[in-house]
């Protein structure tokens, strides 16, 4: 369901896209990447990006300098050891719930066969 009041639209310098794309263009680096580095869908650096190959965003491309290059795909190495993380953390969570419901489930039925039977 819409949220109800005015739409916010986010407007981008014609200098901010073009970084964008000239950083997308790096060799070895992801769209998904720079668009989740510089916080916009990647969506909208793929339509960015195919502006510039139509000649509709018109400018000189910034130069980047290679270290940013370089910062890119160590950001791309650190994301896939953090989602690695992430999903090690859910399974101890989920095994550590698991034997706690069953240490739980071994004490009540002990219990009960403990108490004398009228």
């Amino acid at each position: 369901m819409p949220r109800a009041g005015p739409k916010k639209i986010q407007r981008y310098s014609l200098e901010f896209r073009l970084t964008a794309v000239r950083l997308s263009q790096q060799p070895g680096v992801q769209v998904q990447t720079v668009a989740a580095a510089l916080d916009i869908h990647p969506f909208m650096l793929s339509r960015w990006r195919k502006q510039v190959r139509d000649g509709v965003l018109r400018g000189a491309l910034p130069a980047v300098q290679t270290r940013t290059a370089r910062e890119l795909r160590r950001l791309q190495v650190l994301e896939r050891e953090h989602a690695l993380l992430r999903e090690e953390h859910a399974l101890l969570k989920k095994a550590i719930r698991f034997c706690s419901t069953r240490k739980r489930r071994r004490l009540r039925s002990s219990t009960r066969s403990a108490a004398p039977s009228r």
